[in-house]
């Protein structure tokens, strides 16, 4: 018995050796390579040289990496929330039986298949002010909207790209979701109907706490998933108008493209700390919580 428990030891040892080595090959290697080339003056072409912790102190006195921080943030404050929002409120719905449910299924979760990069420049041509779809319809119903230009303000740009995100991804969290609710024993339900629990009353004391897990999924991915925002906005705004929407992420590839490498990846550095420590943040909460419930 004691030799045969020894035997699976060692093959479950072995059999996460593979995980093990991809998981070293493609983040903690690239990881390594990049905090020891954000601390050089690299530019992409010739030998790097050591600089210290020059590009973290550049980028605490760059104005438009900070205003890029700010761009991020607040998009992730915006759609992080509506992603989990909307995701658990449709899985809601597609959980009750209906007809026609495969179908409505099928066509919240069809954006998310699609590239981020190809949606958004759906989107643009759908939003162009003057000559846009959406613009030349309203037009021909005899709603006039020469005077709206979405772009030209910052917050309102800002606020078209959440939505438009919003709408590509919230399939993908309406998911998992779906999955944790599906999870939940019928029996439950039934038990708090006849206790005279009230609809509101059994999400809040049946569902929520047994929906802790894809809660955690859902909240972590959305929370990563924002903060490293790139596609949606590059083809949607380009970053603009002006800096107005550019994310860390973009502005990571332009410096890095500017011969900047070195202070892009310390740059890239700084956006990894500051999408840990929120997850983090997260994963502590729903921690809590799970021991709770």
């Amino acid at each position: 018995m004691v030799i045969r428990n020894k035997i699976v030891s060692k093959l479950h040892n072995f059999m996460i050796l593979p995980a093990f080595i991809l998981f070293f090959i493609f983040f903690i290697y690239p990881l390594i390579r990049g905090i020891g080339l954000s601390l050089t003056d690299y530019d992409g072409m010739t030998k790097p040289n050591f600089i210290g912790l020059n590009n973290f102190i550049d980028f605490f006195h760059d104005s438009r990496a900070k205003k890029d921080v700010i761009n991020t943030v607040l998009f992730a404050l915006g759609s992080a929330p509506l992603l989990n929002i909307f995701g658990f409120l449709y899985a809601l719905l597609l959980d009750s039986k209906f007809k026609g449910k495969g179908i409505v299924r099928t066509i919240i979760y069809l954006p998310a298949v699609v590239s981020p990069l190809i949606m958004g420049y759906i989107w643009y041509f759908i939003l162009q002010p003057q000559r846009g779809f959406l613009f030349v319809a309203l037009e021909r119903i005899g709603i006039n909207l020469t005077y709206l230009n979405w772009t030209e303000n910052r917050y309102m740009a800002l606020w078209v790209v959440v939505i438009v995100n919003v709408w590509q991804f919230v399939g993908m969290t309406m998911v998992v979701y779906l999955a944790g609710l599906q999870g939940i024993p019928e029996e439950m339900h039934e038990a708090g109907k006849i206790d005279g629990a009230t609809y509101g009353q059994r999400i809040k004391y049946i569902v929520l706490p047994m929906m802790i897990q894809p809660i955690k999924i859902n909240v972590v991915t959305n929370i990563i998933g924002s903060l490293s925002v790139f596609e949606i906005i590059l083809a949607l705004t380009d970053g603009g108008p002006g800096y107005g929407t550019e994310s860390l992420s973009i502005f990571i590839m332009r410096k890095c493209y500017g011969s900047f490498t070195g202070y892009s990846t310390a740059v890239a550095v700084i956006l990894f700390l500051i999408i840990l420590l929120p997850v983090l943040i997260s994963l502590k909460l729903m921690k809590s919580k799970e021991y709770d419930a």
